[in-house]
């Protein structure tokens, strides 16, 4: 796979740095997606939190459009609008009036995790009842609704998503465990494979997905892209402090606590037991993390072994700068 083949993304969650505020993480988002035009990715897609003070990112249907306007080439996207928090209706107008405004340049990944805790999730959509039929209900509908596909005597033929647009975002659906790359499949919908959530099985997934992969009136083949925490610096001691706050971020993720905003100095004198060290080495399978010579590789050897030619890049870190100089280093790498 030669360096002209490869697509990078951004997955951008508009992290809260510890002494910032929520709205100056929305403006980081904001100049990022900027400067990620500018080097030449493909896409930027942000995400759907709710109840975090360490996520700014709650509403992707209304970041998508702002970053649209403020941005020329880059497609904009979910990753992804949680769609069991949502009307499928409602989802599918928010995303063709998206399209009427930037036809083209629009892309609807969804995921059926809700982006929070159960609570939280029963006070978005109380009627909510996490069964996998409904959600696969949900996908049929909003697919209908986006195409004036509804069968006769169902609700789908009776109502119409508004506005009417000549063009429909690509659909994609956001994995982590398989199943929803199964629903990819049979929907003929693209699939992202979360490994920054899962690092094991990805491969495998994504192979499932390519075997039974149905051609739609969306995709006639089947498309993947996979994301991954991802972290580039040519200076040793940044990296050794970025790895240092990830261990520590994901086992707080893990423990059930709700995030906050941490930097290095809060965790330094941090130790380990014998289990907590066991889930770090397992997740910093979560992210590659190095200078360029040695991240190459490791990216090298990730998209082979997915058999992809798109790495969609989540990086969070203390500074905003070192945020930006890990994009543009990957973007040096692959994007000349």
């Amino acid at each position: 796979m030669s360096n002209s083949s490869i697509q990078l993304s951004v997955l951008d969650q508009s992290p809260v740095r510890k002494g910032v505020s929520a709205q100056q993480a929305i403006q980081e988002t904001v100049e990022l997606a900027k400067i990620a035009d500018n080097l030449g990715y493909t896409r930027f897609w942000v995400s759907e939190h709710h109840n975090t003070t360490a996520l700014a990112g709650s509403t992707p249907e209304i970041l998508i459009a702002h970053l649209a306007g403020q941005t020329k080439n880059i497609k904009l996207g979910s990753g992804g609008v949680m769609l069991p928090n949502h009307s499928a209706l409602k989802v599918a107008e928010n995303f063709r009036m998206l399209e009427v405004l930037f036809p083209g340049r629009i892309d609807l990944g969804l995921g059926r995790a809700p982006g929070t805790d159960r609570i939280t999730a029963s006070v978005l959509n109380p009627s909510n009842q996490w069964r996998e039929q409904d959600f696969l209900e949900q996908l049929n509908d909003l697919r209908n609704y986006l195409h004036d596909s509804g069968e006769p005597g169902t609700i789908q033929e009776k109502i119409i998503a508004i506005p009417q647009a000549a063009t429909v975002p690509p659909m994609w659906l956001l994995s982590s465990s398989g199943q929803s790359g199964l629903f990819a499949a049979h929907f003929g919908m693209g699939m992202s494979f979360a490994h920054f959530i899962n690092p094991l099985g990805g491969p495998e997934s994504v192979q499932i997905y390519r075997d039974r992969f149905q051609p739609s009136i969306d995709k006639t083949a089947p498309e993947v892209n996979v994301s991954i925490g991802v972290f580039c610096s040519e200076n040793e001691e940044i990296i050794f402090r970025q790895q240092a706050v990830m261990d520590y971020r994901y086992l707080q993720l893990e423990k059930g606590g709700r995030l906050y905003p941490i930097a290095y100095n809060d965790i330094k004198h941090v130790t380990y037991n014998a289990a907590e060290q066991e889930r770090i080495d397992h997740n910093r399978q979560r992210m590659l993390i190095g200078t360029p010579d040695i991240l190459k590789e490791k990216i090298d050897t990730l998209l082979a072994d997915y058999k992809v030619n798109e790495l969609m890049a989540v990086t969070i870190t203390e500074g905003f700068e070192e945020r930006i100089r890990s994009y543009e280093l990957l973007a040096a790498m692959y994007l000349k």
